[in-house]
């Protein structure tokens, strides 16, 4: 997978642990090597990673090497993001967006 700098990958093995039971809301990204959408939202994440680091846990997670946590979200197409907090997904939304948009969009979380 080709992880954004700053970003954190979690699989199916430590999915409960990074981001079900993390202190900060947790931003994933389901994400796929294939997707070119994917690899442009890199350089977005890396930004929001170093940005928002002190209020929001940016990872990624590959739906190709972890079906269990992709199929257990219904996630069907990438780039998918889903906020958690509190161990529960908060708003799912699918599709590459600029970091402005993607600020907005996580304004209420944050």
């Amino acid at each position: 997978m080709i992880r954004a700098a700053g970003v954190a990958e979690v699989t199916d093995a430590d999915f409960a642990a990074e981001v079900i039971g993390a202190e900060l809301p947790v931003l994933v990204e389901f994400t796929a090597d294939w997707c070119p959408p994917c690899r442009q939202m890199g350089p977005v994440l890396s930004a929001l990673a170093a940005e928002e680091g002190e209020r929001l846990k940016v990872v990624q997670l590959d739906v190709d090497t972890n079906p269990e946590t992709t199929n257990h979200y219904r996630v069907l197409s990438m780039p998918t993001f889903m906020v958690f907090k509190g161990g529960e997904p908060l708003k799912a939304m699918v599709g590459a967006r600029p970091k402005r948009r993607l600020l907005e969009e996580l304004a209420d979380v944050l």
